[in-house]
């Protein structure tokens, strides 16, 4: 009697906490609610301690291998990151040929194949095997609906999309303008410009997009999705989030919950670019002299500054021994020691949004943190920096949760800026109305999160169709 094995997905992940961490959960919840195998796929080339952090402890049944690395010694010492990212991607197809040819020819084989959302070339490896492949899409719906939009504006449009004289409208998305769409397509002459067009294009290989986002927050974005899906535009999108994760017990032991612990409730504003985000120098100075002016109590996790690159710590620290803190003008976490902390490099955010001191967040607003900041119920200062997150901001600041900062010209938010925005968000109206709404959202992701809630029923009919789809045996075909 033949012995039955448990339906496997294999999942390709790029680097980043908000794309590994997302991959980590949805990997915990298929085998915990759906019976699944997983395997997670990663880049030697794009690997480090911060990124890999999110796959350091996974659920039985879940492992990871980690495809070769492949030489990019030829790239500029300047090419975009995202430019990197696609390069690794499409150096390492033949060996990701060569890791589905063996997982097919194993006893589980393969249900089905999740590619991230920056890594759609993976599609036409497992569409040429034959294996059902959808994009695992870790940001927002919105974002979704642009980039399938992008190679159409692309082609019907010359100049750059910052001098677009009236804002995009992309199908269920709010009115953009050309300044808040993806940033790596704001330049034309950038060779990231290119690639990520084709990459664009490349999700139309997909059976199927899954979604972490809420369907409360973005229903109608779903909606008109749904229709283009149904006329054989678009494979379809499912949105089956937010993906959030866990509080950890270690993290308790951290300074800055013991320090939280003695803040009053909802009086702390909590400043943080995400996982890779960085500030210039002048800007580090700016926004420390606006904390320090707006009198308002703050939790600032502080990394190195980088006056070439918005996301210089996407790949982690990397060879830096410089402590951040350094860099902070002179005699500033004296002066603020009554009001403020200030954490090199790392802090707990999950367990910070959560905590009852918590009253704001100052954020890049990278889809993750969005999503973090509405299960806690927190109002946001958005304060965008690199890829799609001046559309996340638009996003945030349209349903009511978010108030934005301005920046000069030059595009330093002055510190007069800083401190008055703080303390509107912290004291002022807006800032209570956007509290209010704040906890609005909150309900929402929770209502979706509970066993039988939205996330968890659209995610089951997901999972319903894997496990119907015809198995995909090998085939020989020529490599890609």
């Amino acid at each position: 009697m033949s012995q039955v094995h448990a339906p496997h997905v294999v999942m390709l992940t790029s680097p980043g906490a908000g794309h590994t961490a997302p991959v980590a959960e949805l990997a915990r919840r298929l085998a915990a609610h759906h019976g699944f195998t997983s395997t997670i796929v990663t880049y030697t080339n794009l690997s480090s301690p911060t990124n890999s952090s999110a796959l350091a402890t996974l659920q039985p049944g879940v492992s990871t291998t980690a495809l070769p690395e492949v030489p990019i010694d030829d790239l500029p010492a300047d090419a975009h990151i995202l430019t990197r990212i696609l390069i690794v991607v499409q150096r390492t197809l033949p060996h990701l040929r060569a890791l589905l040819r063996s997982l097919l020819d194993s006893p589980a084989g393969i249900t089905v194949f999740l590619t991230d959302m920056l890594c759609p070339a993976a599609l036409a490896v497992a569409q040429d095997l034959g294996v059902p492949r959808y994009v695992f899409y870790t940001s927002s719906l919105m974002a979704l609906s642009s980039m399938l939009g992008a190679p159409e504006l692309v082609r019907t449009t010359t100049c750059e999309f910052r001098d677009l004289p009236e804002p995009v409208i992309f199908p269920g998305c709010l009115p953009l303008h050309g300044a808040d769409l993806i940033e790596p397509l704001q330049d034309r002459a950038d060779p990231v410009y290119d690639l990520l067009v084709d990459l664009c294009l490349d999700y139309l290989r997909g059976d199927g997009f899954i979604v972490h986002t809420l369907n409360a927050m973005e229903h109608e974005t779903l909606e008109a999705l749904k229709d283009l899906s149904d006329k054989g535009v678009y494979p379809p999108a499912y949105a089956v989030g937010p993906f959030l994760r866990s509080y950890s017990d270690k993290s308790a032991e951290h300074n800055c919950m013991r320090w939280l612990d003695g803040q009053p409730d909802e009086s702390v504003l909590y400043v943080c670019f995400g996982s890779g985000g960085t500030l210039s120098s002048t800007q580090t100075a700016e926004l420390a002299a606006g904390l320090e002016a707006s009198g308002q109590r703050f939790l600032w996790v502080v990394r190195l500054p980088s006056d070439k690159d918005s996301c210089g710590s996407y790949f982690g620290p990397g060879d830096h021994v410089d402590d951040p803190l350094s860099y902070l003008p002179e005699g500033f976490t004296e002066r603020t020691r009554g009001t403020g902390l200030v954490v090199p490099q790392w802090a707990p955010q999950v367990e910070i949004l959560g905590h009852r001191a918590v009253g704001g967040f100052l954020s890049h607003c990278g889809w993750n943190s969005s999503l973090e900041t509405m299960s806690s119920g927190v109002p946001v200062l958005a304060w965008p920096l690199f890829a799609e997150q001046r559309m996340n901001a638009v996003k945030l600041e349209h349903v009511g949760l978010a108030l934005r900062v301005s920046a000069r010209v030059d595009g330093v938010v002055p510190r007069e800026e800083v401190a008055a925005v703080t303390r509107e968000l912290m004291v002022g109206e807006k800032g209570a109305m956007a509290r209010k709404k704040a906890r609005q959202l909150q309900a929402e992701v929770s209502k979706a999160s509970v066993p039988g809630g939205p996330a968890h029923q659209a995610l089951a009919a997901v999972v319903d169709m894997w496990k119907c789809a015809p198995s995909s045996p090998a085939v020989a075909a020529g490599g890609l």
